[in-house]
């Protein structure tokens, strides 16, 4: 109990004084996760808005895609990764492998069918009422999408915040693209292993209190907007 009570100490220790290697971590994280984030969005969002509004052949198949994606271990997306950026692979002259970059890569694959899905999911749901009220109303097909965007975006709030958790929890793609090379690609998920397999209990406590912190932030923020009812549309949108 003495040694637990110990390691508490330190592991609070460090979260106080912002120690640099946990600082450096933590940054590096946000960093790859939230550019990983905006690559899914900037995918995602306007193909779950096509596939909701427009009917054209090969649709199947992107379903298909998407879900395949979705069910992926993360690994065998990490790995697919390394093949496509290692110097056997057709990207290897760029030299991205063991770089953030690679990161950002895996976990961009892995949550931009995670956007596709839960946004296409919300943009149905508000699309039957608003498709008859478009029609009525002679509102043109690019004017449609922005207004359904908008009706949607407390929803999508949702999404965003779930993808995100998602990236800033993966460990196994960012593990094999990554390396875990220290003050070059080491994130919170990677140094929690390494530092727990090393006997650096504070150091992985640390990190993992920081990860739970997001965790809750995330469940918070998630819980807050999937209570926020959107106004319906009306004719001042026209």
């Amino acid at each position: 109990m003495a040694e637990f009570l110990s390691i508490l100490s330190d592991t609070v220790s460090l979260l106080v004084q912002w120690d640099s290697e946990l600082r450096e971590i933590i940054l590096l994280s946000l960093q790859v996760s939230l550019s990983a984030l905006t690559i899914a969005i900037t995918i995602g969002l306007p193909m779950a808005m096509v596939l909701t509004a427009y009917r054209f052949r090969g649709e199947r198949l992107i379903y298909i895609v998407v879900d395949t994606l979705m069910a992926l271990p993360p690994v065998v997306v990490g790995l697919t990764v390394y093949l496509l950026l290692s110097r056997i692979g057709p990207l290897g002259v760029w030299g991205l492998l063991y770089t953030p970059t690679a990161m950002i890569i895996a976990q961009s694959l892995l949550i931009t069918p995670i956007v596709i899905a839960l946004s296409l999911q919300i943009f149905r749901n508000h699309w039957p009422l608003l498709k008859d009220q478009f029609t009525v109303l002679g509102v043109n097909r690019v004017r449609m999408l922005f207004i359904l965007l908008h009706e949607a975006r407390f929803g999508l709030t949702t999404v965003v915040l779930a993808a995100f958790g998602r990236a800033i929890a993966e460990i196994g793609a960012v593990m094999v693209v990554g390396g875990n090379i220290a003050n070059e690609t080491r994130v919170m998920t990677t140094a929690i292993a390494m530092e727990t397999q090393q006997g650096n209990l504070h150091m992985a406590m640390a990190l993992g209190m920081v990860l739970i912190l997001l965790a809750l932030l995330i469940n918070s923020c998630v819980h807050f907007f999937g209570h926020r009812r959107p106004r319906k549309w009306d004719r001042r949108h026209a």
